[in-house]
């Protein structure tokens, strides 16, 4: 009834529009086999997943937008039966209002439905004001970005392009062509859920400089960051200060027992920083390399804490943690590419090989790998080995 429900919403939304030529619309579709041996299985975990996607937006006046977008799943495979917790790890976690819907549920398939964009854009003069469910996307470093306070991700969850949204109101204004003041309140059904901040971008010398002001979850927040050139290589950097993640609520007494010792340092502040550079050089061969420091991160069995870093919008556990990544266009139609995440104090490593090959116009394919080095319980060497083969038609 959901999945009616919602689909008749999109219907409704589209038709004024389509009627009055000033509506857009993309998408595309996908289809992804992932192959997966992991030292916590025996044997190798084969999966295929088909993923229809439709961008749409609504021209209604000069000054005011909407934008909806959905995304429909469907999976089928061994994940579904084997993998405790898939099904939640699926489902967007939004806490007021949930427009998913599950189409069905069987041992071995599953249907997922759900709109991850949902909106109003009003602009007048030099202020824009977004409400409803948007990506905020905040901060420059290209593999973790620390300062997004509002939706954080991993790199490795590659197969998800625009990222998650949160439900929001965000108030741009913008007081030169590169600087703005901007405000987002993101409400959560408790003051531990809630998030809010205020973000001041400037130009200097032709770097780019912000600063945040803000509430994470109940953890106060002072974050910034910047992004520029050295000579004819890109600079970019981030760093946050918050208060520890227990502040507001207990720590849990089963996670210390199960763990021996909680992930944090419950009455220290937290320090993390991002430095990250990269460089295009004219044969379009490119460097890319990132470092992150966390002074509550974890140096030793840092796989154990992984959920608990999730959990407090952490993207990774570790104190320390490297990034290295080559690419190259091969030929005009392939580009191949390789990088790899490394966590020095548990020597423990990630690499990613891929190739994308544009087949026909819109048409693509990926090969890509995941290859991780560790004992067990280190950051990476759980995550096993990996291969996903993808193709996409983008219309």
């Amino acid at each position: 009834m959901k999945f009616i429900k919602y689909s008749i919403l999109f219907i409704l939304f589209s038709v004024p529009a389509i009627s009055q030529s000033n509506f857009e619309i993309n998408g595309y579709q996908k289809y992804l086999f992932t192959s997966m041996k992991t030292l916590q299985y025996r044997d190798r975990i084969n999966d295929h997943l088909l993923h229809s996607r439709i961008n749409g937006k609504w021209y209604i006046s000069s000054f005011l937008t909407a934008g909806l977008e959905t995304r429909i799943r469907a999976f089928c495979g061994n994940s579904i039966e084997k993998i405790q917790g898939f099904k939640k790890q699926v489902e967007g976690e939004y806490d007021f209002i949930n427009l998913d819907a599950e189409l069905w549920d069987s041992e071995k398939s599953m249907g997922y439905s759900e709109i991850d964009r949902f909106y109003l854009d009003y602009t007048l003069d030099n202020t824009q004001i977004t409400l409803g469910r948007q990506r905020i996307s905040w901060g420059t470093s290209l593999v973790w970005n620390i300062v997004d306070i509002f939706n954080p991700k991993s790199i490795l969850d590659f197969d998800y392009e625009e990222l998650p949204g949160a439900d929001a109101v965000r108030v741009q204004y913008y007081t030169g062509a590169v600087t703005r003041i901007e405000a987002v309140v993101n409400p959560g059904k408790d003051k531990n859920k809630t998030s809010y901040a205020a973000l001041f971008s400037y130009n200097y010398e032709n770097y780019d400089f912000f600063i945040i002001l803000g509430v994470q979850n109940y953890r106060k927040v002072l974050a910034g960051g910047w992004s520029g050139y050295i000579k004819s290589s890109g600079f970019r950097g981030e760093f946050k200060i918050s208060d520890a993640p227990s502040k507001g609520k207990q720590p849990d007494e089963q996670q210390i027992f199960l763990f021996e010792e909680p992930l944090y340092e419950y009455a220290k502040t937290v320090f993390n920083c991002v430095l990250s550079w990269d460089y295009t050089f004219p044969n379009s061969f490119y460097i890319h390399s990132e470092a992150l420091y966390n002074s509550n991160g974890k140096t030793e069995k840092t796989g154990l804490f992984s959920m608990q870093a999730l959990e407090t919008n952490m993207l990774s556990a570790a104190r320390v943690n490297f990034f290295q990544e080559f690419s190259y266009d091969i030929t005009p139609l392939l580009r191949g590419s390789i990088f790899g995440l490394y966590n020095p104090h548990d020597n423990s490593s990630i690499i990613v090989p891929s190739i994308t090959w544009s087949v026909i116009t819109n048409l693509d394919f990926t090969l890509l790998g995941y290859f991780s080095d560790g004992k067990l319980n280190t950051e990476y060497g759980d995550a096993g080995n990996l291969l996903f083969v993808r193709f996409k038609y983008s219309f």
